[in-house]
């Protein structure tokens, strides 16, 4: 779309599978780190999932299918477009605003289509995908999740401070004085910047 920033892709090697160093997957909220699948959102912005196998990867690292899940390139356009309602949404509620209703109503037409089921197996609680579409079932729970965290009123939803970062995150610690989306990315960068600046004097 002109106008729109040049996406750069994962770092990872051209002839290497996807795996977890192409993602962001310190957000304590699924539907969150899923909105880092575009990262540097204020900055220049890296798609994280250009390839259906990314996406694949993605889901399979957050326990949601495996190496088989059947992943095509129209279910990665629709993907992009509910990260992106997630994202609008949030940023909505981040700000004490109510999200778009267009916004509103894609995510509950994602949630419609949960089907997947929440199973107890080792003591760990893991989703079992229905046969027919998993993949697509799989991003309803992302939708799920979504929904819940930005109507549920527990803690409160906030953009990321890191200058670069734009993403989302709930702050449940004591003041809600927490900045970043995630202290291992965002906020260890400012923290190395914050040193920089000290040592050289331009702080």
């Amino acid at each position: 779309m002109t106008g729109s920033p040049a996406l750069r892709g994962p770092s990872s090697r051209a002839d290497a599978p996807p795996g977890p160093e192409d993602f962001r997957l310190g957000n304590e909220i699924l539907a969150f780190r899923f909105v880092a699948t575009l990262s540097e959102r204020r900055g220049n912005p890296v798609e994280r999932i250009p390839t259906p196998e990314h996406l694949r990867a993605w889901l399979t690292l957050n326990g949601l299918g495996g190496p088989d899940l059947p992943v095509s390139e129209a279910l990665l356009r629709d993907a992009r477009v509910l990260r992106e309602a997630v994202h609008r949404a949030g940023t909505a509620v981040a700000a004490d605003e109510a999200p778009d209703p267009a916004d509103e109503a894609l995510l509950n037409r994602w949630t419609a289509r949960h089907r997947a089921r929440l199973v107890l197996t080792g003591g760990r609680a893991r989703w079992r995908l229905p046969e027919t579409d998993p993949a697509r079932a799989a991003l309803a729970v992302v939708a799920v999740d979504a929904v819940a965290t930005l109507g549920s009123g527990d803690g409160v939803v906030k953009r990321c401070e890191q200058s670069t970062c734009d993403g989302l995150f709930v702050d449940t610690s004591r003041g809600r004085r927490r900045r970043w989306c995630s202290m291992a990315t965002c906020g260890n960068k400012v923290k190395k910047a914050n040193l920089k600046a000290a040592r050289t004097g331009t702080g």
